[in-house]
């Protein structure tokens, strides 16, 4: 009888050490977006892209595809993985084992992506004008109107949104960093380079577009940030040859020596800098992933 009753609680444990190792491969097979991301295949958010819905996608096939171990955006879509990084508005840091982003059933339909309009009527009479589409996460640059570039944006998250309407940038730093949060190791001030500054609250507190990580998401605390893998690898040691700089290019178009003189790197008063346009609302996160193929 005793021999029996070991049987059986051997039995039981058995059972739920399988029962949990079940639970365990169902969040690895459907991830869901629950904390902060992070570029480690340790992270436990296994960030789910394919759930935020962006109403510039409802005219693209795609579907979600969950990254395996040793997969890359490189990997897996050669050249085109800049078009499907910038798609997702990601950056390759935060592409890791464990995670979901969303693929184009054609890469063609992105080559060439962007979420603002070519043409802005608002823009039309001012020399260069930003356009900031929350809804997109996505920024526009243009010239009477008209768009020159484009990029990919990560606004302030809900309960710390950017703030929207018409602001102008009113200063430059291309060497600044935050005055309040630190790199995930602590060592450091977060870099924010390649700085516009274009609102400061009433509460004091500064708002800008800079130089950032990207996660394919609403992330920051009311700043604006776009990519630099430069910034990326100086700080992080990733990626090892940096491709995408648009932090570098906004600041070059928006206050570049040319206009505004030369930039020894530190803080710069400006006057009758770009206008820049703050306009809509969250994307919306859906419940669950969609199907994966």
């Amino acid at each position: 009888m005793r021999y029996s009753r070991m049987r059986l609680s051997h039995k039981l444990v058995l059972i739920i050490l399988f029962t949990g190792l079940l639970a365990g491969f169902t969040v690895l097979r459907a991830p869901s977006l629950t904390d902060e991301p992070g570029a480690s295949p340790a992270d436990k958010a296994l960030e789910d892209l394919s759930r935020i819905e962006y109403p510039s996608l409802r005219g693209i096939n795609w579907h979600p595809h969950f990254i395996q171990p040793h997969q890359t955006l490189e990997s897996l879509f050669g050249s085109d993985w800049v078009w499907v990084a910038r798609f997702n508005r990601v950056d390759r840091r935060h592409v890791y084992p464990g995670m979901t982003i969303k693929v184009p059933e054609r890469l063609t339909d992105i080559r060439g992506y962007t979420p603002v309009p070519k043409q802005y009527e608002p823009a039309r009479g001012h020399a260069k004008y930003i356009l900031i589409d929350v809804g997109e996460q996505w920024l526009g640059a243009y010239e009477s109107g008209r768009l020159v570039f484009s990029s990919p944006a990560a606004t302030g998250k809900a309960g710390t949104e950017t703030p929207a309407g018409i602001f102008r940038i009113d200063a430059r730093h291309l060497t600044h960093t935050s005055s309040l949060y630190k790199t995930a190791n602590d060592e450091e001030q977060y870099p924010m380079d390649n700085a516009l500054r274009f609102y400061i609250g009433t509460d004091n507190v500064s708002y800008w577009l800079h130089a950032r990580d990207l996660p394919g998401r609403p992330a920051s605390h009311g700043c604006i940030g776009l990519f630099d893998e430069e910034m990326q690898n100086r700080v992080f040691g990733t990626p090892e040859k940096p491709v995408l700089l648009d932090s570098q290019r906004l600041y070059e178009w928006a206050v570049g020596e040319a206009e505004y003189g030369e930039d020894d790197g530190g803080l710069d008063e400006l006057e009758d800098g770009p206008v820049v346009e703050v306009r809509g609302a969250l994307p919306r996160y859906l419940d669950k992933s969609p199907p994966m193929k």
